[in-house]
């Protein structure tokens, strides 16, 4: 069973967890990883916007043949409102009952969300890491904060995303002529690990091969009710 660390409760008012996100994000570590990984594991959330009854998903690949190792999933439900800025409030709990389900302890982490391009520094990719103490990073479809130039148009090109003059992330082309992705550190990695692993996750698609398998996953979940 994969273990997390307990560091705060979940019983916080909005007010209260962006106080938390301030004091969180001290904690977080930017550090290149310390070996290649041999799997990755996608977390995905799946829920109606105003519903309290949210689908986890989880699913563990193996690297470089993108070969699934392990995926678990549940249908559970929050108590956190959708917040903006503080979803990770929303979906983190859920998240963390899969991971306990886990037989295989992934290498690194990759979050449908952001890391470190967040207001206060501390999206999914950020708050996760911090309690699994895994390598992690947020790989996210649309851009939250910041501003960045576009990428040429070949698979693999980047640009840095900016905000208040800091570099939090980068727009990855992941496959040709398709829109960047957002992504960004979480915790115990840095930027250019979190962009080459986002590339090594190549499936053919727009979206990694980890996170698309395990919205893949939570969509099967939630049709099945």
């Amino acid at each position: 069973m994969a273990q997390y660390r307990q560091l705060h409760s979940w019983d916080l008012t909005p007010s209260e967890a962006v106080e938390l996100q301030k004091e969180l994000a001290s904690q977080v570590r930017l550090e290149p990883l310390e070996r290649p990984a041999q799997t990755v594991a996608g977390c995905d959330i799946s829920f109606d916007r105003f519903s309290d009854v949210v689908y986890a998903g989880i699913v563990v690949l193996r690297l470089p043949d993108m070969q699934v190792v392990e995926q678990r999933g549940l249908r559970t439900e929050t108590t956190f409102p959708y917040v903006p800025g503080l979803l990770s409030f929303r979906e983190t709990p859920a998240l963390l009952k899969v991971w306990e389900q886990l037989e295989t302890e992934p290498d690194v982490v990759m979050l449908d969300g952001q890391g470190l391009a967040h207001p206060r520094k501390m999206g999914i990719g950020c708050h996760f890491g911090l309690l699994v103490d895994r390598p992690t990073f947020g790989c996210a479809k649309s851009i939250l904060v910041g501003h960045h130039e576009d990428p040429a148009r070949e698979r693999g090109d980047w640009c840095p995303l900016i905000y208040k003059k800091e570099t939090l992330g980068a727009a990855v082309r992941t496959k040709d002529g398709t829109n960047p992705l957002i992504v960004s550190p979480g915790h115990r990695m840095d930027l250019d690990g979190a962009i080459q692993t986002t590339l090594a996750c190549h499936g053919g698609y727009r979206i990694p091969e980890p996170t698309r398998r395990a919205h893949l996953l939570v969509n099967e979940l939630r049709r099945a009710g």
